[in-house]
C-alpha cells in the first residue's frame, strides 16, 4: 500500500486529494492544526476512527512553524509521496499579516523540503505554487513566464517555488511545482470571492441578507474546478521525471462576469443586490491571469472538463442546498455525470 502525506488536508484541495488517493488504495496521512474546536468538516465523511485496525486515513497534529516537529512527523511516516498544500492562502489578508504569511507559506515549505531531504527516503514531493506569482506579467502565463508577484502571499509562494526547484536541482530530489490557477468548488472557503457570491445568493433568496459586499469586480482570473486539479497533482508525481506544471483552463473571466452569470442562473438582478466595499481592495492588484497549460496537456494529458458556467452552477446549487433551498438543478446533473461515478463523492 503506497503512503502519502498531505499538509493542509482539511482545506478544499486537501480534502479532495485525500478522497482521490484513498480511492487509489493509498494510506493517507494528514497534518492538521491543533485548535480548541474541530476544523475537519471537509474530511468528516472520510474520517476513520484510529482505534479500528489498519485505518487508511491517519491524522496528525502539526505546525509548519516548528521545524523539529515537521521533521519528526516525516521521519516517522516515511511517506512515498508528500503533497504540500498548507499555507496562509488568503491574498488580501496577507497584506495584514505579512510576517505570518512568510513564516508559514515560505519558510514552512523550506522546513518540509529539509525534512524530506534528511529522511533519506526516495520520497516524491508536490509543492503547491500559485498563479498569483505571475502578478502583472502579461497573459497567457506558462512555466517560462517571469514572476512579478504583487502581494506578500505571492512573494512567499515565489520563495517556496525557488526553494523547491533548488532542492530538485541541488539534491536531485523528485519535486514538482504545480502552478495552479484559481480553482473553486462547493468546498471553497467562505472568505473567498466565489463562495461569497454563491453563498450570498443563497442567503439573499432565503431572506437572511439584503446585500453582498464585494471589492474589485474587474479582476480577471482563470477559474477551474478543484477536483480536476487535485487529480493533476497526483499525475505530476507519476511521471518518470519531475517537472513544473501550469494548470488552468486557458480562459479568463472578470469577477463581474462571475457575478452576472451566477445571478442570471437564479433569475436575480445582481445590480440591486451587490454593493462595492473598498475594504476588500488590495494595495496591489495583479493583472489578468490566464493559463497556458500546453506542457500539462502534453505530458499529463490535462484536459479540463468543467468550464466557467458549469462551475458557477455547481457552486450555486450546492450553497442553495445547504441553505435548505431548491436549486435550479443543473449542477447536480453535471456532478453526477462526470464525477460521482469516478471518485468524487460530492457535498
Amino acid at each position: 500500500m503506497p503512503t502519502a502525506l498531505i499538509t493542509g488536508i482539511t482545506g478544499q484541495d486537501g480534502s479532495y486529494l485525500a478522497e482521490y488517493l484513498l480511492s487509489k488504495g493509498y494510506h493517507v496521512h494528514g497534518i492538521i492544526r491543533r485548535a480548541s474546536t474541530f476544523n475537519t468538516s471537509r474530511i468528516d465523511h472520510i474520517y476513520q476512527d484510529p482505534h479500528i485496525p489498519n485505518p487508511k486515513l491517519s491524522l496528525h497534529y502539526g505546525d509548519l512553524a516548528d521545524a523539529e516537529q515537521v521533521s519528526n512527523l516525516i521521519n516517522n511516516m516515511r511517506p512515498d509521496e508528500v503533497y504540500h498544500l498548507a499555507a496562509q492562502t488568503h491574498v488580501r489578508i496577507s497584506f495584514d499579516i505579512p510576517e505570518y504569511t512568510s513564516n508559514v507559506t515560505a519558510l514552512g515549505t523550506t522546513r518540509i523540503l529539509e525534512a524530506v531531504r534528511r529522511s533519506e527516503e526516495k520520497t516524491k514531493m508536490y509543492q503547491a505554487s500559485s498563479s498569483e506569482m505571475f502578478g502583472d506579467a502579461l497573459p497567457p502565463q506558462n512555466e517560462e513566464t517571469q514572476f512579478k508577484p504583487r502581494s506578500p502571499y505571492a512573494i512567499s509562494k515565489v520563495y517556496a517555488y525557488w526553494m523547491a526547484k533548488s532542492y530538485r536541482l541541488g539534491y536531485r530530489s523528485y519535486i514538482c511545482n504545480g502552478i495552479l490557477f484559481n480553482h473553486e468548488s462547493p468546498r471553497r472557503g467562505e472568505v473567498f470571492v466565489t463562495r461569497k457570491i454563491t453563498q450570498g445568493i443563497a442567503a439573499l433568496i432565503g431572506g437572511k441578507i439584503q446585500k453582498i459586499y464585494l471589492g474589485n469586480l474587474d479582476a480577471k482570473r482563470d477559474w477551474g474546478f478543484a477536483p480536476e486539479y487535485v487529480e493533476c497533482m497526483w499525475k505530476m508525481l507519476q511521471t518518470q521525471e519531475a517537472h513544473d506544471f501550469v494548470i488552468g483552463t486557458g480562459e479568463s473571466h472578470a469577477v463581474r462576469e462571475f457575478v452576472e452569470e451566477a445571478f442570471e442562473y437564479v433569475d436575480l438582478n445582481w445590480e440591486r443586490c451587490v454593493t462595492f466595499d473598498e475594504r476588500y481592495l488590495r494595495p496591489l492588484e495583479p493583472g489578468e491571469l490566464k493559463a497556458d497549460s500546453r506542457r500539462a496537456k502534453e505530458i499529463l494529458e490535462w484536459n479540463p472538463k468543467v468550464r466557467f458556467k458549469d462551475l458557477i452552477r455547481i457552486m450555486v446549487d450546492a450553497d442553495m442546498r445547504k441553505a435548505g433551498l431548491t436549486p435550479p438543478g443543473e449542477g447536480d446533473e453535471i456532478i453526477s455525470r462526470r464525477f460521482k461515478e469516478r471518485w468524487w463523492k460530492g457535498d
